[in-house]
């Protein structure tokens, strides 16, 4: 599958536009009329599909009858924030224009849901863990690249301890915290870490026991990033080897949502996953 660069803040910037016109009344003839834009451009600007300037947006929220301050001032950040530039374009050389997507996306997030059957999230990894997991993944070999990208996944981890920090709900399957990545020394210090990450407020940790059976995760792992208002939607990340998949729409997002409950509902119990957890560290 190829990668696609995700439009949730031109989406998320649409959806809301859309309903401040209806709930003006207004077809898109007539908004376009008031804008003197023709209707389909107004559409694709709705739909997502065309990028917009804040000095539109204000003109469009006049068009419609909008005089609340913050709801200008949070429509037009939104507008402009397409184009701002964050800690990681510092990267650029090094990353791919995937992986930024997904840096900017889980800055702008309110929750991520995460089910992993490979390695641990790499917003819960350990230096050395991901120092491990990258040098096995990347093909072909680059030394000289592997410190850079242990910087950006360390820096990816704020994101938990910032104000108003990320909320996590990670769903790991029991092969994940068995398999010995980087050795004993180096597995044990992450599961240990993990069962210190567990007890955070803003972190859910849950472990898949091998007899839990079949179950929805088995064509792979995914992550379901949640936004916040102003039109609150969802988005799934889905990576391979060589691809990312960004699942935008709603029918298929809800797929990826319900498996995610039958998982929840599948795992051991954050306290029996911590359990499980400090074995599994005690035996290595």
């Amino acid at each position: 599958m190829p990668a696609t660069t995700p439009t949730v803040r031109r989406r998320r910037l649409g959806a809301e536009l859309r309903r401040l016109r209806e709930a003006a009344g207004l077809t898109l003839e007539e908004a376009g009329e008031k804008l003197e834009r023709d209707k389909s451009t107004i559409s694709r600007i709705e739909k997502g599909a065309s990028a917009v300037r804040a000095v539109d947006v204000r003109l469009m929220l006049e068009a419609y009858g909008v005089t609340d301050e913050r709801t200008l001032e949070t429509l037009m950040a939104l507008a402009r924030s397409g184009r701002k530039r964050g800690w990681w374009h510092t990267y650029a050389d090094l990353i791919s224009h995937a992986y930024s997507d997904l840096i900017s996306l889980e800055e702008d997030a309110s929750a991520v849901r995460s089910f992993q059957m490979g390695v641990i999230p790499g917003l819960l990894q350990t230096e050395d863990y991901a120092r491990a997991v990258i040098e096995a993944t990347q093909l072909p070999y680059a030394p000289d690249k592997i410190d850079a990208l242990v910087e950006v996944r360390m820096a990816r981890q704020r994101i938990l301890t910032r104000d108003n920090p990320l909320e996590f709900w990670a769903i790991l399957t029991e092969g994940v915290i068995r398999q010995r990545v980087g050795g004993p020394k180096v597995m044990h210090a992450q599961l240990r870490h993990l069962e210190e990450v567990s007890r955070w407020p803003n972190v859910t940790l849950q472990v898949l026991p091998y007899d839990a059976g079949g179950h929805p995760g088995l064509m792979g792992s995914f992550v379901v990033l949640t936004f916040p208002e102003p039109a609150s939607m969802e988005v799934v990340l889905a990576e391979s080897l060589t691809n990312t998949l960004y699942v935008e729409e709603e029918a298929e997002v809800r797929q990826y949502t319900k498996g995610f409950d039958l998982l929840r509902a599948l795992a051991l119990s954050p306290a029996e996953s911590r359990a499980l957890i400090q074995q599994v560290a005690k035996d290595l």
